[in-house]
C-alpha cells in the first residue's frame, strides 16, 4: 500500500496510526502503488454503549473554567482535525486518528446516572459543563438523544449548566434551554473557527457550516439563552486573520461574550494535524507550523498549565491584543454568564426513588 495518507470523504484524519499504549505498532509500507491508484473504501461509523458507573466527572486543572463536566459521547464524528480530545481514544486501544471519528461510544444510562448523582444527600450544587471533551450535539445525537435526556434531568432539578457545541442541533432543545437560560440556569457557547465554508469543510468535515452555527447563536439569543462565541482554536497562518470577522458576525447574531484558545498539539494530534495540513494546505503548511512553534517556545506543544491555552511569545501576544481589542469593539467583553445555584432542588419523586436503594 502507499505511504501517502489518503483523505476519506467526510473524515478529518488522513491516517489511523496505532495508539500509544499498544504493544504492536502498524506502519504503512511502499509497495509501488500511489494514491491515484487507490480508492479508499467508505468509512462507516460504529456505536458502542459504554456502561459507566458515574456521569459527572471532575477536574482540578487551574486553566479550565469548570471543575465538573458531563460528556455523553467518547469520540466525535465531527472529525475536527485539531481536536484536543483525540488522544483519549488511545486509552481504549484505538487510534486517535480515524478511529476517533468513526468508532464512537455513548452512555445510554447517562440520564439515570445523572438523576442518581444529583439526588445524593451529599451532592453540592455547582455549575456543570456539558461537552468539555467531545461535542454533545455531534450527528449521532439525532438518534441517540443522550444529551436531550440529560437536559431533561437538569431541568427537573433546576441544576445550572453550561454547554458548548459546533452544531445547530442545539436549537432542537430550545424548549429546555430557553426557559432555563431566562431563569439564569443555562448558558451556551457556539464554537466558530472560520467563516470560510471550504476551510470548515476540510478542517471540521461533519460539523455544521459556519452559517448554521451563526444561526444557532441567533436562535439561542432570541430564546433568552446567554450565548458566547468560541474562536477556538486560533491557528496562526491559517484562520487567525478571521478573528475579528468571526467575533463581529457572532456579536451581530446575539453573542454577548467570547473566548479563544490557541492551537494545541499534544501527543498524537501533532502528527495528525501535520499530515492533514500537508495534504489540505500544502502551500502554507511550513509557515503555519513555524508560527505555531513560535507560540510554543519553538516546540510543537508545551503542556505547561500557565500558558497551554494561549501560548507565549510575540505571535501569541499579538493574537491576545487583537482579541482584546475586538471583544471591546463588538461588545463581547460583558461579564461572565454567572448561573444561579440557589434554585437547585431535588424533586420529591427523585428523592423517593433514591431511598429505595438506601
Amino acid at each position: 500500500m502507499s505511504t501517502a495518507p489518503l483523505p476519506r470523504k467526510g473524515r478529518g484524519a488522513r491516517t489511523n496510526a496505532t495508539g500509544r499504549f499498544e504493544p504492536v505498532v502498524h506502519e504503512d509500507f511502499d509497495d509501488g502503488w500511489t494514491a491515484e491508484d487507490e480508492t479508499p473504501a467508505p468509512l462507516r461509523t460504529t456505536l458502542t454503549p459504554e456502561h459507566a458507573r458515574k456521569i459527572i466527572t471532575t477536574n482540578t486543572s487551574p486553566d479550565v473554567g469548570f471543575d465538573r463536566s458531563i460528556n455523553p459521547y467518547k469520540g466525535c464524528e465531527h472529525g475536527c482535525i485539531y481536536c484536543y480530545a483525540r488522544p483519549s481514544h488511545a486509552w481504549m486501544g484505538l487510534s486517535p486518528g480515524l478511529d476517533f471519528e468513526s468508532r464512537l461510544f455513548f452512555k445510554p444510562e447517562g440520564p439515570r446516572l445523572l438523576e442518581q448523582e444529583l439526588a445524593a444527600r451529599r451532592y453540592v450544587c455547582k455549575r456543570i459543563h456539558i461537552g468539555g471533551n467531545t461535542d454533545p450535539y455531534q450527528p449521532v445525537e439525532r438518534t441517540q438523544k443522550i444529551t436531550r435526556g440529560l437536559l431533561e434531568v437538569l431541568q427537573r432539578f433546576n441544576q445550572p449548566f453550561s454547554i458548548i457545541t459546533k452544531s445547530n442541533l442545539i436549537t432542537r432543545d430550545l424548549d429546555i434551554l430557553g426557559p432555563m437560560g431566562r431563569d439564569g440556569l443555562a448558558s451556551a457557547f457556539v464554537s466558530i473557527t472560520t467563516l470560510d465554508r471550504d476551510l470548515a469543510r476540510t478542517m471540521e468535515p461533519r460539523a455544521a457550516t459556519p452559517a448554521r452555527r451563526l444561526d444557532a447563536v441567533k436562535r439561542l439569543a432570541d430564546a433568552g439563552v446567554p450565548v458566547g462565541v468560541g474562536f477556538a482554536p486560533v491557528i496562526p497562518g491559517l484562520n487567525d486573520h478571521e478573528l475579528e470577522a468571526v467575533l463581529e458576525a457572532a456579536a451581530k447574531a446575539g453573542a454577548t461574550t467570547a473566548m479563544y484558545v490557541t492551537l494545541r498539539l499534544p501527543l498524537e494530534i501533532k502528527d495528525l494535524f501535520q499530515e492533514w495540513l500537508a495534504d489540505a494546505r500544502p502551500d502554507r503548511a511550513a509557515r503555519v507550523m513555524s508560527l505555531v512553534r513560535q507560540t510554543r517556545g519553538g516546540k510543537d506543544y508545551d503542556a505547561d498549565w500557565s500558558q497551554r491555552m494561549k501560548g507565549t511569545g510575540p505571535v501569541a501576544d499579538l493574537i491576545s491584543a487583537r482579541f482584546k481589542a475586538a471583544v471591546k469593539r463588538y461588545g463581547l467583553d460583558g461579564p461572565r454568564h454567572d448561573l444561579d445555584v440557589t434554585k437547585f432542588k431535588v424533586p420529591a419523586d427523585a428523592r423517593a426513588q433514591l431511598e429505595l436503594f438506601g
